[in-house]
């Protein structure tokens, strides 16, 4: 049996004539009943309207009004884990520990990427780095949520309670494999070696698996310059994920809110790729419940006035993110008046957030007034004219994409914060891979993003972090450093001994 009747079928075509899209049924009847089946399912998941609506509101974004005024944002709404109090800092510390002792912090992970650009099929979640332990970003992070829960379990007066629901936004390629990494499974797109290593370790790395919800980012579908859906094949949408924005509607859609709302009050947002995330951070998270904000976000110092990161400012008194091509270099370059030393705008953005429950149940349909971006791609599409697939060698269609910190600008200053880290022990992005290898082993250039620069970050980061103590470092390391595992500390290590390591 189909699974969905032929009134259905009819009501689902009406919705997509309705929106001119009544192209992609041009095959439905030569399909078998499986395949109907399957495309049937896929186009119940989109609304073709919405989608309309998009394309829309991408082709004619709302204008602004004269000329944009750009501004740091106010003392008020900032703070720095640099320049701040030892006492504000240990309050913030306490504060996010008592509320994670409470059971009232949850942490969302975006890991929809694959790592395609590091020379993997698998989720970017599983990859191995290289580090002495052979430890994947996803088992690095589980340990720190492992570690984070074992320090609020100690101060709280029910330790039963000091549990930390991971929700990780996987995309349609990625959330097979990630189910399967997690439950120890046997990958196709691991090697026979990475397998058998993986094997070694407990299903979930050790946190319960009732506290990690895999769940799944929607997708968009790929539409013609004249704004005709593509299809992959005669009963397949060509489709691509909704960006990291989709992370809003995939909370509704799939449930995540539901399962938040009995206790959760504090999420924690941030990226598979960044090694050196502070999950569940206590700091971040007592500062921003503190401030009582809907929406706070972490930044890292730009490196100079030429880096190519997009900067958190004010924009026309809202809070906003706003891209390096977007401001002129002197903007660029100006210092700050108060700091001269310094840049005046600095603030780079690592997307890593603080939201308030309540805030992102409120944000009903919001969801889908986020304002998405257009990408022109090359995108291979079975031509219903032709009647035959197609590669082009040039772009011939777009994608839209949604960027997870496009609402900042919805709200009021006093409902956002900005909390600067320090870049060497909270950002390492991996998005590169290594680049080639002279005869001798050293690399052509300079890595940049990739596995070795996020294998030497860490092993910097527990160099500093034993020296700190006293520890005297004679280990031979190839990168200079040494590994802290995540579950041996936190943040720092603490001890009166001088060991010699």
């Amino acid at each position: 049996m189909p699974g969905f009747t032929s009134a259905e079928v009819q009501n689902l075509k009406a919705s997509y004539e309705k929106a001119g899209q009544g192209h992609v049924f041009t095959y439905y009847d030569s399909l078998s009943e499986p395949e109907q089946k399957a495309f049937v399912e896929q186009l119940q998941k989109i609304d073709p309207a919405r989608v309309h609506k998009l394309r829309d509101l991408a082709l004619n974004p709302p204008k602004e009004e004269g000329q944009a005024v750009v501004e740091p944002l106010p003392d008020s709404a900032t703070a720095s884990i640099i320049d701040s109090k030892p006492e504000d800092i240990q309050r913030w510390y306490d504060l996010g520990l008592e509320l994670i002792g409470k059971g009232e912090v949850a942490v969302v992970l975006l890991a929809g990427g694959q790592g395609t650009r590091l020379g993997s099929k698998a989720p970017k979640g599983c990859f191995d780095i290289k580090l002495p332990s052979h430890k994947s970003l996803f088992q690095i992070q589980a340990e720190r949520i492992l570690k984070v829960q074992e320090l609020a379990a100690k101060q709280a007066a029910d330790p039963s309670k000091a549990v930390i629901p991971w929700f990780i936004m996987t995309s349609g390629p990625t959330r097979g494999p990630t189910e399967k990494f997690f439950k120890k499974e046997k990958l196709d797109e691991l090697s026979e070696e990475e397998n058998a290593s993986r094997a070694k370790g407990v299903p979930y790395f050790g946190l319960e698996p009732k506290n990690v919800t895999i769940f799944e980012q929607g997708v968009l579908p790929c539409i013609t310059n004249d704004g005709k859906f593509m299809l992959a094949s005669k009963g397949k949408l060509a489709v691509a994920p909704d960006g990291n924005g989709g992370l809003y509607k995939a909370l509704q859609d799939e449930g995540v809110l539901e399962k938040m709302r009995p206790n959760i009050k504090h999420i924690h947002a941030y990226c598979v790729d960044n090694c050196l995330a502070k999950v569940a951070d206590p700091v971040f998270i007592g500062f921003a419940a503190e401030q009582k904000v809907k929406i706070a976000t972490k930044v890292v110092r730009k490196r100079d006035a030429k880096e190519s990161v997009g900067l958190i400012l004010q924009k026309n008194g809202k809070p906003d993110v706003v891209e390096y091509s977007e401001i002129d270099d002197a903007t660029c370059q100006a210092a700050d008046p108060k700091q001269p030393n310094l840049l005046k705008f600095r603030a780079a953005n690592i997307v890593n957030h603080y939201y308030s429950f309540e805030y992102l149940d409120s944000m009903g349909d919001a969801v889908n007034s986020l304002p998405p971006h257009i990408a022109k791609k090359k995108i291979p599409f079975f031509d219903t004219e032709k009647g035959e697939a197609v590669n082009p060698t040039s772009p011939n269609g777009i994608k839209l994409e949604q960027f997870v910190f496009d609402n900042f600008k919805w709200l009021n200053l006093n409902e956002f914060a900005c909390f600067e880290v320090k870049r060497e022990e909270e950002f390492s992005p991996l998005k590169n891979a290594d680049p080639a290898q002279k005869a001798d082993g050293s690399f052509e250039k300079q890595p940049e993003d990739s596995p070795t620069t996020s294998r030497r970050h860490i092993k910097e980061q527990g160099l500093r972090w034993v020296e700190a103590v006293g520890a005297t470092v004679k280990n031979g390391d190839a990168d200079k450093g040494l590994e802290v595992s995540p579950l041996t500390s936190y943040v720092s290590l603490h001890a009166s001994s001088r060991p010699v390591i």
